[in-house]
């Protein structure tokens, strides 16, 4: 087995308070955990995540193992995502790549797994052509194509669309009062077992409605606010706020719906629980991480940044995720066209947790893939 490895990576500053730790915004780093292997291949690859802790990741011993090094790393914003842009992140991740390069590997390769999938789709169609040059509140990012070198090829696995689509798919409208979390309108309740399972077409059609119309609205005051606070003399550029509710996909509870090998509920734990939970998805944000994030405005759509790209894509389906489905996979596979190529990890729940023999199998198909490049 590999000696794992602690790289320590200096990043551009970014936005006040983005950490309350004064020596980490003083001197902004990023950590990362990577094995070398015994090899001549140079070749390897990084799996990050925008805010999840990766340094611990199940592929980097498995890839180390059959000559490829595999960094875990970490954003800036590791473990609380309230103040994150997207357009940092990716920043981190170009320094990741560069700390690659300059140990002499000479390939390197993204894998995005989970939330990572839209961050990989993101860097790499900026890598090929950057274009954005601020964040969607207006915040100056000064990324230069130097910050943000190409790789050569997406590793796709467990992988989310985005987090804006997560936002809309996952919202809540049965919330009655954006104040008090549990006020609720039963006819819009997904946990209510007067609606369903199983739930008819037109009740799923009225519920996708009125999560667009409750994203809108929380869209537009966001909005409202960041105007009233740019507009005014003295105040901050920016505020905190708190979005209830973010977990009631009616695909957790009615397995018929976009239906593969997955279980009910959701893949942190009974479904209504987390969708109540003081902490989930897009939970706690401020105005300016919400618009990065969680808004249709969003710059970090995954398929619609893959389409961008050039490079080979592999899509591994987990046909027991129960947070990506078969329309998951195939927003993928008409994004990358051609140059994508898909393997499903059969009865593969979205962590692989307990399920060893298919993180060997993805490993063994990353290695085959990825020797082509």
């Amino acid at each position: 087995m590999s000696e794992r490895k602690l790289a320590i990576i200096d990043v551009k500053a970014g936005s006040m308070l983005e950490s309350q730790s004064g020596l980490q915004m003083q001197r902004p780093r990023i950590y990362g955990a990577y094995e070398e292997p015994s090899s001549d291949r140079k070749l390897a690859c990084i799996v990050m995540h925008p805010t999840s802790n990766f340094m611990g990741h199940y592929l980097i011993s498995p890839l180390a193992e059959r000559g490829i090094c595999c960094m875990g790393l970490n954003s800036r914003y590791v473990g609380n995502d309230t103040v994150l842009l997207m357009e940092r992140v990716i920043q981190d991740l170009g320094a990741g790549i560069k700390f690659l390069q300059q140990l002499g590997y000479e390939r390197v390769f993204l894998i995005g797994n989970s939330g990572g999938a839209a961050l990989s789709a993101f860097y790499q169609a900026q890598a090929e052509g950057l274009t954005i040059t601020q964040a969607p509140d207006g915040t100056k990012l000064g990324l230069e194509p130097s910050d943000l070198p190409p790789t050569a090829g997406i590793v796709l696995t467990a992988a989310h669309l985005g987090r804006s689509r997560l936002f809309e798919e996952w919202l809540d409208p049965a919330i009655a009062n954006e104040a008090y979390p549990l006020t609720t309108n039963r006819c819009l309740d997904v946990y209510d077992e007067a609606n369903g399972p199983p739930f008819a077409p037109e009740w799923l059609d009225r519920f996708r409605a009125a999560q667009r119309v409750r994203r809108d609205r929380i869209e537009a005051w966001v909005w409202e606010k960041l105007r009233e606070l740019r507009s005014t003399e003295g105040a901050p550029r920016d505020m905190a706020f708190v979005v209830h509710r973010t977990h009631a996909d009616p695909r957790l509870v009615d397995l018929s719906l976009d239906p593969n090998d997955r279980p009910i509920g959701s893949i942190w734990g009974p479904a209504r629980e987390v969708n109540f939970a003081a902490n989930a998805m897009g939970r706690f944000t401020t105005l300016s991480a919400f618009l990065s994030q969680w808004a249709s405005c969003s710059q970090a759509d995954g398929p619609t940044n893959l389409a961008r790209t050039r490079v080979p894509v592999i899509l591994f389906e987990h046909t027991a995720d129960g947070s990506t489905f078969p329309s998951t996979r195939d927003a993928w596979l008409n994004a990358a066209g051609a140059r994508g190529v898909l393997h499903a990890l059969k009865m593969g729940n979205h962590y692989l947790s307990g399920q060893p023999h298919l993180v060997a199998e993805m490993a063994d198909r990353i290695l085959a893939w990825a020797e082509v490049l």
